[in-house]
């Protein structure tokens, strides 16, 4: 006799009822998609968008919940993965407010487009929160998969064809040797899948820190580097950038992103323990090679896209000091950043959409004198770019100085300064733009400015766009001055994850032990 009370208790369902709204939606815009036909993007895009609002307020009911492992090991609804799901799901909704007029514009079906962007939802919502080596590739698959087809979209664009093999190509690499790093860990653990189980597994093997494990640990860092698009594996990101359209960069910018840094957050802390001074010097020289490369090379494009995609390589170098802090602050603080980087990001790129929509470019060169034709247009990107360089008093500004402070605070001295450095660096390149916009004489106008359209918000998909940008100015600029609401929910979604606590509370133990070994034996000495 099976009993279905113990099988609903050991499944905890529950835990994923964000996902499932998400899910849901996904099938309610599919089906009223295909019966509809054409017509149907007068409601799928908002549907879209309330379905994930839902998915967010399921995630606030779940905040102070305590029974949060679900599927028999196989899914952790823990404060940490609420709010990397919350970043995502809020991601989705501003992609989609932002792609409406912009695939119209393209020609190919809408509902489809929003049937894969919230498939690649789901995914990174199931990666922010799995907690087993299966679940996390199957997850991890669902959002890369889906990612290309989103980057291939506008098929009759040669541009989005080639980013869309670019990225297939390399992607499916990565995934390989991804999962080959994470079977190497499944065997050296004597069969264990669940993160938990595998470092006590290891251990109790015997075999401690072998070569394989480091080989492991190597591998699985390649899988997550490829995803946070962090020097040397970002090869893909400009042409993807350049390539796909826009609402779909500005989706991997930030949603894709957000569930690499959970995967890389749960993945390390919980499976490799063991080999932890590896990963932090690994890592450590990942963040000071995004930093400097993707903030040096922005320096020299001259496509906003790209700009913006080598920009992204740098932030990713930036987050990557929170994570080497390996402090409850240094947690924190890459959640603050990414809570932050979602709106100036999304901003951005906003910006970026309307102005291809009236002039069809997104040459940096053409937006000398945009100020003169567009100034709601120039104040909104000249904000979230000044936030993305980290100019007080925008909210980028706040992020860094907690990230580095993290950093400072856990002794990260040089790589601190070179955040710093680089920081400066990124500034230049931001402004440069910004300068082009508020140029004051007629003859320093671009020719498409010259024969700039007249602003009409009145088209079809203008207004969730407009209403998309201002949200995301806004919370540009005031997220900086009034930010304590959310260091509040970066710390306390620290502080509630015992998978944080215990760790931390190792990390404290053995610099303990090591300080008194040394004090004893300078002592002797």
């Amino acid at each position: 006799m099976i009993n279905f009370s113990d099988i609903a208790a050991q499944l905890n369902a529950g835990t994923i009822l964000p996902e499932g709204i998400v899910l849901i939606t996904l099938l309610v815009v599919l089906v009223g998609d295909l019966i509809v036909g054409r017509n149907s993007t007068k409601w799928t895009p908002y549907a879209a968008m309330v379905g994930l609002f839902g998915a967010i307020v399921a995630l606030y009911t779940q905040w102070d919940s305590t029974n949060t492992i679900g599927f028999l090991g196989g899914f952790n609804a823990d404060a940490l993965s609420i709010v990397f799901r919350g970043i995502i799901a809020l991601s989705a909704i501003v992609t989609i407010s932002m792609s409406i007029a912009y695939i119209e514009q393209t020609g190919t079906p809408l509902g489809e487009f929003i049937c894969i962007l919230l498939t690649a939802t789901l995914g990174a919502m199931f990666l922010s929160g799995a907690d087993e080596l299966v679940m996390i590739f199957i997850s991890l698959e669902t959002l890369s998969i889906s990612s290309y087809l989103l980057t291939g979209y506008t098929k009759r664009d040669p541009r989005s064809n080639e980013a869309a093999l670019k990225y297939l190509l390399i992607g499916a690499a990565s995934s390989a040797v991804f999962l080959y790093g994470i079977s190497l860990l499944y065997g050296l653990s004597g069969g264990e899948t669940r993160l938990t189980a595998i470092a006590p597994g290891i251990a109790n093997g015997g075999s401690g820190v072998s070569l394989a494990l480091v080989i492991a640990l190597v591998f699985a860092i390649a899988g997550i580097s490829f995803k946070i698009s962090a020097v040397p594996f970002h090869q893909w990101t400009p042409d993807v950038y350049e390539g796909s359209p826009t609402p779909v960069v500005a989706f991997l910018s930030v949603g894709s992103k957000a569930a690499g840094f959970a995967l890389a957050i749960r993945l390390l802390v919980t499976a490799f323990p063991l080999v932890s001074e590896q990963w932090h010097f690994v890592f450590t020289a990942l963040a000071i090679m995004s930093m400097v490369l993707g903030n040096i090379v922005a320096l020299a494009q001259t496509s906003m896209k790209r700009l913006l995609a080598y920009s992204s390589i740098g932030q990713a170098g930036f987050v990557m000091i929170g994570l080497l802090a390996n402090t409850e602050a240094g947690y924190a603080s890459m959640i603050f950043y990414m809570l932050v980087y979602l709106f100036m990001n999304l901003g951005g790129f906003t910006c970026v959409i309307l102005f291809s929509l009236r002039t069809g470019t997104d040459k940096i060169s053409d937006y000398a004198g945009l100020y003169q034709k567009d100034p709601l247009l120039t104040l909104g990107l000249s904000l979230c770019l000044l936030s993305l360089g980290g100019i007080p008093p925008l909210a980028g500004f706040f992020g860094k100085i907690y990230l580095f402070w993290a950093g400072w605070q856990a002794g990260l001295y040089w790589l601190v300064l070179l955040g710093l450095i680089t920081s400066v660096a990124s500034i230049y390149y931001y402004i440069r733009v910004v300068k082009m916009m508020v140029v004051k004489e007629p003859q320093e106008m671009s020719d498409v400015i010259k024969n700039y359209p007249p602003i009409r918000w009145n088209l079809p998909g203008m207004r969730p766009l407009q209403v998309g940008l201002i949200v995301s100015v806004l919370a540009t600029s005031l997220a900086g001055i009034l930010s304590n609401p959310l260091f509040t929910l970066a710390n306390n979604s620290i502080a509630k994850t015992p998978m944080l606590n215990s760790a931390l509370v190792q990390t404290l133990e053995t610099n303990s032990v090591v300080s008194k070994v040394d004090i004893s034996w300078s002592s002797k000495n």
